[in-house]
């Protein structure tokens, strides 16, 4: 049985794009090497809520990040991850994975400060290092499994 982290400890609600082209290929960063987290990493294009809902945080991020712009009607939750880092320091994470089935813009990188460019991967080849979350999440939609979690058991 996993067990959480005693006293109460508020969740980062993270929201990530999950973008397949017709090829099957799924966008992925590859992160600035000076940001806070995951530097020199592939990533989804994600972001943080804000005050905001989070489908509303997803168009913002994409926009922002990619020039993306997404139909939040077209846009559906596929997974979940709640991750808690394994060092106990940090905040509990709920990491919402949505696909958005249309979208319009070619991916840019508009934050180079954050992100040093994008690419497209099949699920089966994809790049490294990649944020073993994204890993995670990918293999499960490829699954089915609509959610997951990391780093609790260890506690």
């Amino acid at each position: 049985m996993s067990t959480a982290p005693t006293g109460p400890r508020p969740n980062v609600v993270g929201v990530h794009l999950y973008l397949q082209r017709d090829d099957g290929r799924i966008l992925l960063g590859l992160r600035h090497p000076d940001v806070a987290f995951a530097g020199r990493t592939w990533h989804f294009l994600a972001g943080h809520c804000e005050t905001e809902g989070a489908l509303a945080a997803l168009v913002r991020e994409a926009s922002e990040e990619a020039g993306l712009v997404i139909d939040p009607a077209g846009a559906e939750l596929v997974h979940t991850v709640h991750v808690l880092d394994p060092d106990g320091d940090a905040r509990p994470r709920l990491q919402l994975v949505f696909r958005a089935r249309a979208w319009s813009g070619t991916p840019e990188v508009r934050e180079p400060d954050k992100c040093l460019e994008w690419g497209w991967f099949a699920p089966d080849r994809l790049p490294e290092p990649l944020v073993p979350y994204t890993r995670q999440a990918i293999e499960s939609i490829g699954r089915g499994r609509a959610y997951s979690e990391m780093g609790w058991s260890a506690r």
